[in-house]
């Protein structure tokens, strides 16, 4: 058997750390025992109702102690865990279903109704979570696990459904073991750790965090939210005395917003920052504010989500950290060829962490990874002491006039004004220039500031050419379902407004 299935993973975890109290989730207490002991008769569960290896079986339910159960579970019988993001329209469901082939699925109570219509017709056994189905599940024996080689299908994670049909990235066992310790190699010190976990877990990012924390030496003490609120956070942080929390940049933001001299946050030590780059206004503000340090990784789902990361021993105000062992990153030019150190080039990644490739499209595989570099579509740089920069994503790069434009310089100097909490930039069709740079911005709490002031702020600040020629305030900037900018949304809106 493979020392990298994920399942012997799990299961060294246990022998290693034994029983303790590992996750509180709405006011309950699960030990480390009884989550093993659950999964293990589940997976004997899902053999029983015909589950075989390398089966995909889909999890789509908001964040529950069951998601880490049924992760577990779905591993320990060789079947592939297919997540899905629960803020799905049944359009996109149905393709997710459609394409992936899946077996069985395993929901939350509040989406019986959605799921079903979109599998309507398609041969999946439905296991709901709090019902008499999936607590069958639990009814028999503890099943063994089942063999699996490094390259098999570990997880199916369907991706870019905003920006068009969603696609699947086949990740594979020893990809996902590699990334989660190398994850886990540059988190704390100590005997314990006591973390508030805020991510959905059917994202990639929420997935390597809980993988990351099977390698770990330490007790880790979760508490988890249903879904991220900055009220229900700050509570939980006080009240659990927490001590470090992964997040996502907006989290960061809508957390500085909060009355936060109204909760005792003093056990506060660190935050990760990932899904998204980190604006560097948001990252300091952050760090002053809560009295912590800020770590950030860097990833994608095609990357077994994590690529590189800050330690507490190695950061560097700006970057994303080193690249993790066994992750190779090279920094080529459109004609392929490395760039020296300190320039701008596509991020490429070479390593174990790297997608078995897109589940039934060999030719955007071939597209995307040659010669075993994933190419990330991200531009970014190494510095001389080997730290990743990423500077923004190749598909959002405007170009005014001929001149290059990366949103996130825009939105860095937007968030540096004293009522801007999130700001979004992006390039909007123009008959003279090619493309005009406009934003949208979302104020703090109980601050004024108009389009056009921040359009002054800006060109005081910018080049000629990069700064806003119009910016929007809005109630609210479009979010996908894990926080981070909507850009597809933002540029249907700054479109149709003209």
């Amino acid at each position: 058997m493979s020392d990298h299935n994920l399942a012997v993973l799990a299961e060294k975890s246990f022998e290693r750390l034994g029983d303790y109290e590992s996750l509180f989730f709405e006011g309950r207490w699960l030990t480390s025992a009884e989550i093993h002991q659950r999964s293990a008769r589940v997976a004997a569960g899902l053999r029983a109702h015909g589950v075989q290896p390398g089966d995909r079986v889909v999890v789509m339910t908001m964040n529950a102690p069951e998601v880490f159960i049924s992760y577990r579970a779905i591993w320990r019988a060789g079947a592939v865990v297919t997540p899905v993001i629960f803020l799905q329209s049944g359009p996109e469901l149905r393709h997710i279903l459609d394409d992936s082939g899946a077996t069985a699925a395993i929901i939350s109570p509040e989406l019986a109704t959605l799921f079903g219509a979109a599998a309507d017709g398609l041969a999946i056994t439905t296991f709901v979570i709090g019902e008499d189905s999936y607590t069958a599940l639990e009814a028999g024996e503890p099943a063994a696990i089942e063999p699996r080689a490094d390259d098999d299908l570990a997880a199916l994670l369907y991706t870019g459904g905003t920006t068009g049909r969603a696609k699947g990235v086949m990740l594979s066992h020893r990809g996902l073991w590699e990334a989660g310790r190398g994850l886990e190699l540059g988190s704390r010190s100590g005997t314990s750790t006591r973390s508030l976990l805020p991510l959905p877990l059917s994202h990639a990012y929420g997935l390597i965090v809980a993988i990351a924390g099977l390698h770990s030496e330490r007790r880790l003490v979760s508490v988890l939210q249903r879904w991220f609120d900055a009220t229900g956070w700050l509570r939980l942080v006080a009240e659990h005395r927490l001590e470090t929390s992964p997040v996502v940049p907006t989290m960061l933001q809508m957390l500085l917003a909060q009355p936060l001299g109204d909760y005792d946050l003093s056990s506060l030590q660190s935050f990760g920052s990932g899904g998204a780059t980190l604006p560097p206004a948001i990252r300091a503000a952050a760090e002053k504010t809560f009295g912590v340090t800020v770590l950030q990784g860097y990833g994608c789902t095609e990357s077994s989500a994590v690529i590189s990361a800050e330690t507490m021993t190695e950061h560097r105000p700006g970057s994303v950290g080193k690249p993790l062992p066994n992750a190779e990153v090279a920094i080529l030019d459109l004609a392929g060829n490395p760039v020296a150190a300190g320039e701008d080039g596509e991020i490429c990644v070479r390593g174990p962490g790297v997608m078995l490739g897109y589940w039934n499209d060999p030719e955007l595989t071939a597209q995307t990874v040659r010669d075993g570099w994933l190419h990330t579509g991200d531009i970014g740089r190494l510095d001389a002491d080997g730290y990743l920069y990423v500077v923004d994503r190749m598909k959002d790069l405007i170009i005014r006039g001929g001149f290059n434009v990366f949103p996130r310089d825009v939105e860095d100097v937007l968030l540096e004004h004293p009522a801007v909490q999130i700001a979004a930039c992006v390039g909007r069709p123009d008959a003279k220039n090619g493309e005009e740079v406009v934003a949208v911005v979302q104020l703090l709490p109980g601050h004024q500031v108009s389009g056009a002031d921040l359009v002054e702020y800006t060109r005081a600040r910018m080049a000629k050419y990069k700064h806003p020629r119009e910016v929007t305030v809005l109630d609210a900037v479009p979010l996908t379902s894990v926080g981070k900018i909507n850009r597809k949304a933002v540029r249907d809106l700054v479109r149709k407004s003209r």
